[in-house]
């Protein structure tokens, strides 16, 4: 009995194009898609991570005895730690979004990270003109009535941005490098 054998006619992807006509990574320099659903992902890992510490808090808070002279008296100590917690939080978001960009866009991981980063910016940057423009008809602190001084809200307020805008910027721009693919 004779066995006829078939030679392998399948093309792999590195036969379909000839040498001359394939398109070196360095070329793709950007790719928007990649940048936007890094984006996504810090955004949403922001939101999980917010509820999962909120959760938290909220177990402790009750199951801790804690009153209005305790909250007076500790509230530089509160204040100062959950802004840590929140710059934590930004900071595992956005590394984690720019890591996403750049693995996806394979090439130039820090400038897809970046991208993250700036997309965050300019978007939080529109929310507040529309939060800006909406007035003092949806100012939630004034509805508190807290016994703070505005300049004290508008001080920390602006460290906070700061820090969070330096924190944000370092971690997607670390999270796209950490992502980017070795291409040889």
């Amino acid at each position: 009995m004779t066995q006829q054998y078939q030679e392998d006619t399948r093309v792999g992807p590195s036969e379909l194009y000839a040498d001359d006509e394939r398109v070196e990574p360095a070329h793709r320099a950007s790719t928007g898609g990649a940048t936007f659903y890094g984006w996504l992902v810090a955004l949403g890992m922001v939101g999980l991570l917010t509820v999962v510490v909120g959760a938290a808090a909220a177990a402790v808070g009750y199951a801790v005895t804690f009153n209005w002279n305790d909250a007076k008296g500790s509230a530089g100590t509160i204040g100062i730690a959950s802004g840590a917690v929140l710059l934590l939080i930004l900071a595992i978001a956005y590394y984690s979004g720019g890591s996403v960009a750049g693995r996806l866009a394979r090439t130039h991981g820090a400038r897809h990270g970046f991208g993250v980063w700036l997309l965050g910016v300019v978007v939080t940057a529109i929310v507040a003109v529309l939060a800006g423009l909406a007035g003092s008809e949806y100012n939630v602190l004034n509805r508190l009535g807290l016994p703070i001084a505005d300049r004290t809200l508008t001080t920390g307020g602006m460290v906070a941005a700061g820090a969070a805008v330096l924190v944000t910027l370092i971690a997607a721009v670390a999270g796209g490098r950490s992502g980017q693919r070795r291409v040889e």
